[in-house]
């Protein structure tokens, strides 16, 4: 009996320092982070709000993990079991600060995905991060216990060069895709051209392939290697504003003049009237060929997207098709005179 209450006297400063540890832990998790979440999200400060996220509950741990030890000065045991209590609050002291920065890494990069407005898939890159912070911590966990880590380093060497040879082309896609979708050449919404007859709409980048919408309103899938090793025409850099060329013949009696003003007259109504249209734009009339029956120009207009050329185009021809006709100024049939010379005749 006096040994049991001999013993109880002596827990009684070890149990003391563990509650403390474990209520001053308490005390910072709520009255400390609970205010400091609250000052960074008026700022709107992510990043310090991700950091006071992190430490939430590991924060109760860590002051407990110091409780303890500052226990085990005051513990009634012999050397050899305080030797192995120090170890398994070491063991505890690195498994907690791996989850710590575990959360806070995936955190940042949960929040870079999402600043790139979810083009970067967050899933994958998250899971990553947790995974490769694990090991670590759990290889640090083994090094602190005595425990050689070489063989285990040497095994994931050798076991991740297999799952390289393995998925060498999903590992291709995946970081094509990452260089895409940083280099930001090709963003979804943009019209891109891959070949005369592989073009449309993007309209998402995965970590494996790339989707485009055709103007047919047909799903074209391209691997990522593929779309990084192509030679691409994005129509929408450096903006999504086009040039298009009307070509127009008129007869070798029309006054090219009144032909150039009539031809940028309806070019101006275009461009204000049609919502694809740019208003500011002034268009431009360029004579560049003498016909077999008729003077070839080319009519500059502007359009504010891809898609809105053909409309500008189909209205563009009917109205000056219809100007021309009340102006009287003739867009000929594509005809060809033969001259034959009378002595060659005579002589056949």
């Amino acid at each position: 009996m006096t040994n049991a209450v001999e013993w109880a006297k002596a827990a009684v400063i070890p149990l003391a320092f563990v509650f403390v540890g474990i209520l001053v832990g308490f005390i910072v998790e709520k009255a400390v982070l609970s205010r400091l979440q609250k000052i960074s999200r008026k700022t709107e400060r992510r990043s310090i709000d991700i950091i006071i996220s992190s430490l939430r509950v590991v924060v109760i741990v860590w002051f407990a993990i110091g409780g303890l030890y500052g226990a085990t000065f005051n513990l009634p045991a012999g050397h050899d079991l305080i030797v192995i209590l120090w170890k398994i609050l070491m063991v505890a002291a690195i498994l907690s600060a791996t989850v710590f920065l575990s959360r806070m890494a995936v955190g940042f990069v949960q929040n870079y995905c999402q600043s790139t407005d979810g083009v970067l898939p967050s899933t994958i890159f998250s899971n990553i991060t947790r995974i490769v912070v694990y090991i670590i911590g759990i290889l640090m966990v083994l090094q602190s216990l005595g425990i050689s880590i070489t063989p285990i380093l040497t095994a994931l060497g050798v076991g991740g060069l297999a799952v390289a040879l393995a998925l060498q082309d999903t590992l291709s896609n995946l970081f094509s895709g990452i260089h895409i979708l940083l280099s930001k050449q090709v963003r979804r919404g943009d019209y891109i051209r891959l070949s005369p007859t592989e073009e449309g709409y993007v309209t998402d980048i995965t970590w494996r392939n790339t989707t485009i919408l055709a103007m047919s309103n047909n799903t074209i899938i391209v691997p990522n290697s593929k779309l990084a090793a192509a030679i691409i025409t994005n129509f929408d850099l450096p903006e999504g504003t086009l040039s298009l060329l009307v070509q127009v013949g008129v007869s070798y009696d029309s006054d090219l003049e009144r032909v150039e003003r009539i031809a940028i007259e309806v070019g101006r109504e275009i461009m204000t009237e049609l919502p694809g249209g740019v208003p500011e734009f002034e268009p431009a009339v360029r004579y560049h060929t003498f016909g077999d029956s008729s003077i070839i120009f080319n009519v500059v207009l502007r359009a504010k997207a891809f898609a809105d050329q053909y409309l500008i185009r189909h209205e563009y021809i009917k109205r000056l098709k219809k100007r021309f006709d009340s102006e009287g100024i003739e867009i000929p049939f594509p005809i060809r005179t033969v001259f034959i010379k009378g002595d060659r005749l005579s002589a056949m």
